[in-house]
């Protein structure tokens, strides 16, 4: 099975090296050196992971045949795979594998039934659950703990306590826009009986 573990960015200085957008929650293993990775589009691959350092927070790799900025700029925007067996799990029990999650119910912890998911956006502050809901509308569900407060694989689902708007903001929106209206009307109204009262 193959997984997208990161996307190549711009060159870095002029010996080869090139930033990485890191889509694995195990780097230090899937972007090692030595790590032999597939590529998208495959004819610029596969590529050998000959060093890697992190410079300013940002991670940064050198590949067997790329030495100068050129042929670093070159591989821009290309994405890294690893072949990856489908039995093996993540370390963490609380991390999983993108294909571990696609396709998995989403409900709240009210039982509501929100969706499914169809694909995790990895961005770099988070990374997104992207659900199709039953009318065929989207909606994207940051993948962090106060938000997805479990992931029942037996059960295939991930369970969800959405704050307000997240899952339909339409409606989250309207509500307290119609009620103030009605409060303001209703104060308008008071006000008004209130003035006839003291004529």
């Amino acid at each position: 099975m193959q997984l997208v573990v990161a996307r190549i960015g711009r060159a870095h200085g002029i010996k080869g090296e090139v930033t990485v957008e890191v889509r694995t929650d195990e780097p230090e293993l899937r972007l090692a050196p030595g790590a032999v990775l597939l590529t998208d589009p495959a004819s610029a691959g596969p590529l050998t992971i000959e060093t890697g350092r992190v410079h300013s927070g940002r991670l940064l790799l050198r590949f067997e045949g790329v030495r100068d900025r050129n042929a670093a700029e070159a591989l821009r925007n290309i994405l890294l795979i690893a072949e990856v067996d489908p039995e093996e799990l993540p370390e963490d029990e609380d991390e999983f594998y993108d294909h571990q999650l696609i396709d998995l119910d989403v409900v709240t912890k009210d039982g509501v039934e929100v969706g499914r998911i169809t694909e995790i956006s990895h961005l770099p502050s988070q990374d997104l659950f992207i659900v199709e809901r039953s009318d065929g509308s989207e909606v994207m569900i940051p993948f962090v703990e106060e938000i997805v407060t479990a992931i029942d694989l037996k059960e295939q689902r991930a369970v969800i306590d959405p704050p307000p708007g997240l899952i339909d903001d339409r409606a989250e929106t309207a509500s307290p826009r119609e009620s103030n209206e009605s409060r303001e009307s209703r104060e308008s109204n008071e006000s008004r009986e209130s003035k006839d009262e003291h004529a």
